[in-house]
Order: structure tokens, then sequence, then C-alpha cells
């Protein structure tokens, strides 16, 4: 069966088996909010909105149809999904009109992923896109070339993006809408998002979590999401799930969810039916905020969610050779697909368009006067130009790191010291700075952010963190937690995502887009700790460093990526990307107690330059040296340092400098992104052809924390790279101790120590004489300390104390 058969068009679900008692459960309500007069200008926007969506996916002039459409009047390709415009339309027209009447501060967020076309027309008919657009003005010009321009090269594609004013979500991959829309909402209390959520989208998974989401909003310092579930029934070629069951099953889904459903679904009466339930919506909104802004809370409130049940495709041609088109699937994309080359499909194209009579709604190719009235006056209450969708970023008050600093030659867990540091932000921001953690917050030690109740978790429906203000969201899903980081960021406001190392990359598609008139926002900031390198009793599911690789990926301005080595460094680098503007952070860490290698003073200037020679740990103060290690992370380079005082012992006449790299972006060729190395920079760490002895490049050993085929994509564009050799993450590992994961990653200090002799030996002739054999003893010293770990289940005595140089 190539697609779905159907035996009419729009069909019902089959009836449960849920007694109708159930049906108690939905909301009724009177259908009697429009007068005449806005009933018809509803119905008149509905009709511009729809023809011009319709247009745009099949004109590339006659774009008003004032004359028989001919074939060179039809786009060379038809791209486009006209399947749920009418339903967003019709959403958008009621929006508008209940800002208009009540003054309702909203944002839409449209979750079907490529409603773009309803989207553009309602925003051209508000005369929004002209604002951030120029040449999309609102007249006959501006029409045609919104029309002509839509999915060709240069123009705005089939779903909804960063360029779409109004736009807080990307519509491009289905099921964070209704995470980014509770995001949203927190801690802006008089803003209520309008979330329509397609029931193709309803099947994702993040959405099916997201459901849950209300329960950590609360009404007495957060604003409110309104959900709208639109069942059309139909994906690409098959019914949705949402769309085969019935009014009872979905009440009985939606009740326990904790919802009051109310069903918009009279087909013949739908803009009564709309505006009376969206009027219900708000009433309910506000009797629950009120209650709890009045010192009443009402605990678990059970907030509205419309389910608007409309034919997918709705308005446009009935059948086509036979088959359904209206109310099936076969209107999900482009419904008369050989428009261009069958003078059938032609003639039905020009009826169709011809049924929204557009010289009555947009004579001479402008708004008519009805179509306006449902249009809010003021521009900051349109729904294309909220400040809150691309104006409202607030700098949050980030506390002086370097006084909160730890003692050099101490052993601190990074993220227990951070965690005390998040703490104090919490505090100094208690409306613009949130916490949204995968409940991993006490596992990773940054519990310190718990320790208050105002800056503790923020679930509703928990008595113990109930309205007290917490700014902690944890809940077990990275999708959502995503998607609230999202929605809170991209409002203005600022936050974090810790999660372990190897679950980040669920959401690695769900990051960062640029436009050039969008103000700043903060930036997205990712903490990524409980790493592969210290999983110990978590095995190979644990073991993921892969999402360093998805942010490298992203365009240069935007991306990221810090290894900070200590506590002190990582303090640094948290403030540092608190304060950040527009990019995509990510800081990677461990968890447990390790060395603080640097004072604050020191770690504010080895993070200012992203990397250094630490002098301490090279011979000489890393004058001259015959080999270059470099550890990027916090384990592997304590493996670096360690193998440098091991060669101190082993080999004295090699001559090694230890660079530590902080910010993994530097290593990158001259110019490849803002923070890469001069090339004189790079020579001054790593060393150039014009060394004092007539040498040249010594060799390098890159110890990496995460894949090293990341590196050498990084590195590549660098000269001499003939000279370098790489080890991170080698895909090794289970429940095993911490060296011997560094030991099956060919991370450990003895692999450190065998490439410095080895590359070493190229340029010394004293190491060169007797690298094998103390290569092959540094070997043997590894397989003697992995016989102990298999014989005792633990590293040998002292092999984590800190080094130390003579």
């Amino acid at each position: 069966m190539p697609a779905q058969l159907l035996s009419q068009p729009n069909p019902p679900p089959d009836p449960s088996h849920i007694p109708d008692s159930i049906l108690s459960l939905r909301v009724d309500v009177p259908k009697n909010v429009l007068s005449s007069n806005e009933l018809d200008s509803i119905r008149r926007f509905r009709r511009a909105a729809d023809y011009i969506a319709a247009a745009m996916i099949f004109l590339k002039s006659n774009t008003l149809v004032e004359e028989p459409i001919k074939p060179d009047d039809i786009k060379h390709r038809l791209l486009g999904h006209w399947g749920t415009c009418p339903g967003l339309v019709l959403v958008y027209a009621h929006l508008n009109a209940i800002i208009t009447r009540t003054n309702l501060n909203s944002l839409l967020v449209v979750g079907p992923g490529h409603g773009a076309p309803a989207i553009l027309a309602c925003l051209w008919l508000e005369n929004s896109l002209a604002t951030f657009w120029p040449k999309y003005t609102r007249d006959r010009q501006g029409l045609s070339a919104l029309i002509r321009g839509f999915s060709v090269p240069g123009g705005f594609p089939s779903h909804i993006n960063a360029e779409t004013p109004g736009s807080i979500h990307e519509g491009g991959e289905l099921g964070y809408a209704l995470s980014v829309s509770f995001g949203a909402v927190m801690d802006k209390p008089d803003l209520v998002v309008c979330c329509v959520v397609g029931d193709g989208e309803a099947e994702s998974g993040p959405t099916a979590t997201a459901w849950h989401a209300y329960k950590y909003i609360d009404p007495a310092e957060s604003g409110a999401v309104l959900p709208i579930v639109h069942v059309n029934g139909f994906k690409i070629s098959e019914r949705t799930i949402y769309g085969c069951m019935d009014d009872k099953e979905l009440t009985a889904l939606f009740v326990g969810y904790g919802y009051q459903p109310r069903f918009v679904e009279e087909l013949n009466d739908i803009d009564q039916d709309l505006a009376s339930s969206m009027q219900w919506a708000l009433d309910e909104i506000h009797k629950i905020q009120k209650a709890a802004r009045s010192g009443n809370p009402i605990v678990k409130p059970r907030w509205p969610v419309l389910i608007l049940r409309t034919p997918k495709g709705w308005s446009t041609i009935k059948s086509l050779h036979g088959e359904y088109i209206e109310g099936s699937f076969r209107s999900h994309q482009v419904p008369l697909p050989e428009a261009k080359n069958d003078p059938e499909e032609r003639k039905m194209l020009q009826a169709w368009l011809e049924s929204y009579k557009p010289s009555e709604v947009l004579p001479n190719g402008e708004p008519s006067e009805e179509v306006l009235s449902i249009i809010p006056k003021e521009d900051k209450l349109k729904l294309g130009q909220k400040k809150e969708a691309y104006a409202a970023y607030e700098p949050i008050d980030v506390p002086a790191w370097i006084d909160h600093g730890v003692k050099k030659g101490t052993q601190e867990s990074c993220m227990k010291v951070v965690g005390k540091f998040l703490n104090l932000v919490t505090h100094s921001n208690p409306t613009s700075f949130r916490i949204f953690s995968p409940d991993e917050l006490v596992s990773n030690k940054l519990d310190a952010v718990l320790e208050d109740a105002d800056s503790g978790r923020n679930f509703q429906w928990d008595p113990a963190s109930r309205a007290k203000g917490g700014r902690v969201i944890e809940i077990l899903s990275e999708h959502t937690c995503q998607g609230m980081l999202q929605g809170y960021t991209l409002t203005g406001r600022t936050g974090l995502f810790p999660s372990y190392e190897a679950f980040l990359g669920i959401v690695h598609t769900m990051m960062a887009h640029e436009t050039t008139w969008r103000q700043p926002v903060g930036s997205l900031n990712y903490l990524e700790t409980s790493t592969w390198a210290r999983q110990e009793h978590n095995g190979f599911s644990h073991q993921n460093p892969a999402f360093i690789g998805a942010v490298l990926d992203l365009k240069p301005s935007l991306a990221r990526v810090y290894l900070p080595p200590d506590a002190n460094c990582f303090l640094s680098t948290v403030a540092h990307c608190l304060r950040a503007k527009d990019y995509v952070n990510l800081m990677v860490g461990s968890k447990q107690p390790t060395p603080v290698w640097l004072s604050p003073e020191e770690a504010d200037r080895h993070c200012i330059a992203g990397a250094s020679i630490w002098k301490f740990a090279s011979t000489d103060d890393g004058l001259e040296p015959d080999v270059v290690l470099v550890g990027i992370g916090v384990e592997v380079t304590f493996e670096v340092i360690a193998a440098a005082a091991l060669l101190r012992k082993l080999v004295p006449q090699l001559r090694v400098r230890v660079v530590n790299v902080t910010d993994l972006m530097i290593l990158g060729p001259q110019g490849s992104h803002p923070h890469a190395l001069e090339d004189t920079d790079w020579d001054a760490l790593f060393t150039g052809d014009g060394e004092s002895d007539g040498k040249g490049r010594r060799y390098i050993h890159f110890n990496y924390h995460g894949y090293p085929v990341e590196l050498k994509g990084l590195l590549f564009g660098r000269q001499g790279l003939e000279r370098v050799t790489i080890e991170g993450y080698r895909e090794e590992g289970t429940t095993t101790t911490a060296l011997d994961m560094m030991l099956q990653n060919h991370t450990s200090r003895y692999h450190v120590a065998a490439a410095a002799i080895r590359g070493g030996a190229k340029v010394n002739k004293k190491v060169e004489v007797d690298a094998h054999e103390m290569i092959s003893y540094v070997m043997h010293l590894a397989q003697k300390d992995r016989e102990y770990i298999y014989a005792n289940g633990a590293d040998p005595e002292g092999t984590f104390d800190v080094p130390k140089f003579d």
C-alpha cells in the first residue's frame, strides 16, 4: 500500500470503548463572542491570508489572478505545504481579533513544520514583514514580491525559521514548540504564548513530554501557554494518531495530563466556536493567575487546551483524478502538482484561487478596511513585531568570579565550585536567570545551587518547591530542557543547560541560527560533565563526547568550545559565558576532585589567552623544547602533566614543553574563527620553522578529550601538521577505573610519554639513542598498571597524586 486508502474525505475516528461519561470532563461554552462585524472581518482576513498562502506556493506572476493563469505564471518548482495553512490562518486571525479586543500581550509559536505560507501571509497583512524586510511593502508591489519570492533562491523557505518576524521556534524539526513556549513565558507574568501543536508533531517524543511542562510554571511569577492542538488528521501519506482518536479518547488523554480540553470542531460556525473557546481559555488562565497572585493559589490548576478539528487543506479543491484532495493527505503539500503543464489542473487552480474573491479582500493588492479592522492598531501588539521575540535581551548581573576562586595546589571539584558560584548568580538575577537540567544537578555535583529555596527547584506539583521562586527546572528530558532554554533565551533572558556529556547529543540539531535584524540575545550555554573519562560505574552508554563536534560544525561566528583544566579556569569560563551574547557556548569539565593548577589570577590570564605554556611542568620553563605536549580537557591534561613528570625521571635529556588549551577555537587556522591564533602566536606556543637551533618545528602531541578526528579537522590548514600526533576518545571503555579508561583510549601518561620520546628523538640525538628501549619500558609500566587494575579492581595507590617536579 503506497499511501493511505480512503473511503471518504476527512474520515472520522472509529468509536472507542471508553464510557460516554468521560465527555462530561470536556468543556462546553456558549458561542456568542463575535459581533456580526467582527465575524465578517475575521472571515475576510482568512480569505485574504488563505489566498496569499496558496498563491505563494504556485504563482510567480499574475499574482492577483486578474486574468487566466498561463503556464508562465506558475513557478518552475512547486514547493510548500498547503495542508496546515488554513488552520494556522484561522488561529492567527482569531488571536489578532482577541489582541485587538483586549490588548493581550501574546506571542504565537507554530509547531507544524512547514506552515510558513500561512504565517508570512498574515505577517504581510499586518504590515510586519515590511518592518524587517522592506521589499515586502503592504501594497501590490510588495505582495507580488512576497508571492513571487516564496520558496525560490533568495526568498523565504517553506518552514518558519529565524527570518520569520515574531518567531522564536524553528519549524524544521518537529516536537519542540510546546517546550519553547513554556520557556518563553517563564518570568514573563503578562505574556500568553499561543502554541499551535500539529497532530503529526504530537506524535514526537519531545511533544509528549512537554505536555507536563506547565507543572513547572508558577502562575504568580510567570505567564501562560495556551496550547491549540490542530487535528487535521493526516501526515504526508498516512493518518495521524490523534486523527484516529475520538473525542472520548482525546478527553481522557488531556484530562490525564491535567488539562481542561475544549473541542473546536463546528465547521459550519468555526469562527464563533474558536472565538468563544479562546475567550474561555484566557478567562481560565486569568482566574488561575489571579488566585496565585492574590496569595490563594489553586493547587494543581487545570490549564486550558483547545483541540481544533478542521479538514486537512481546508478550502482547496475537493478531488483530482478521482482522488480526494481536501480532507486527505494529498493536500499536505502541493494539491495540484502538475498545474504548470496540465490544463485541467491549471483550470482548477484558477477556480480555487478565485474562490477567495481576492478583488474583495485585496483590492488593488492592498488589504481591505474590513481585513485591517481586526489587526491591532499599535505595532507593539502585532504578533510579528513583539519585542519579546527579537529585542528583549536583559544582561544579567554576573558576580566577580575571582573573589570566589579556590587555592592553588588544592584538590577541588570543578562542578562543586561552579555550583556555589551559580547559587550567587541565581540570587543576583531572580527573574532573568534559570538552570534547565535533566535531573542531574546532584549527580553532577552542582547541588550547591539547590541550597536555598529561592534558588532551588521550581516544580509546582511538589509542595517542597511550590511557589518559592526557584530558579532550577529539573525534568528528565533533554528535549524539554533544550526547548525551555531556547524559549527563555530568545525572549531575552539567560539560561544554563548542565548535563551528562553522553546525553547532550540528543539535542544537538536544535541549536542556533543567525539573522541580520534580530537584536542580541543571551548565549545558549551548555555545561557538560560526568564525562567518559570518569564515567566509572555507568558503563559504555555514558561515554560520548560527540557534542563537541556538533558545536564545532556550527558557523565560526556562533561556536565556542571550552575545556577548562581546573576549578578556577572553570569559574572564569562560566562567568564569561553567562555574560556573552549570540553564541553557542559549550563548557566541558569534571565533577571529581582534581588539582587546582592555577591561582585565580593565573587562571584569569590563561582563559583570556585561551592557551598557555605551563612552565612548572616544562623543562627550563619550556625554553627550546624537543617536543610539545598539549592537554585539552581536565583528565587528559592531568595525564600530560603526569607524563612530563615521568619523563623528567626516565629521560632527563628530553626537553619538554607542556601547553594547556582551554579555548578549543584558538587552534584553527589563522582567520578561520574569531579566536583562532595568528600564525606567529601559534609558533610561539607550539614552535615554528625559525627555532634557534635550526631544527625547525618540533613534534607536537595532543592529548584531547574528544574524538581525534574533530581536532584533525580543526587543525587542518595549520603549517607543520606532519609533525602532529593526536590521541583522544577511541570509543573504548566500560565500568572500570579512571586510569584504565585512559589506558584503553591511549590517553594515559604512558601513551603520552611514549609519543613524547618518539617526537623528541627526531631532533635530539641523546633521546634517539635510547628511544626504543625507553618506549618499551614505558609501555611495560602501562601493562603492569593494567594488570594491577584487573587483579585488584582499583588503580595503583598514588596514581592520581599530584605529580612532582624536581
